[in-house]
């Protein structure tokens, strides 16, 4: 009896890993997402600034 629950514990034990695994993966995925979401964002906002000539006034200032 004491080896089936152990080979019961080991189950949990692999399901728990398999479960915090799966969720670590989902947020890395997430995030990545997200950041390039945010980099296109900030790309097409500066796409509009150096066509508006903004980016260049500000660098001719300095």
């Amino acid at each position: 009896e004491k080896s089936g629950n152990e080979q019961e514990e080991v189950k949990l034990q692999n399901a728990s890993k398999q479960i915090v695994q799966t969720a670590i993966l989902q947020a890395v995925q997430q995030v990545s997402q997200e950041r390039k979401q945010k980099e296109k964002k900030t790309n097409s906002s500066m796409s509009l600034q150096i066509e508006r000539g903004e980016l260049t006034k500000k660098h001719e200032k300095k």
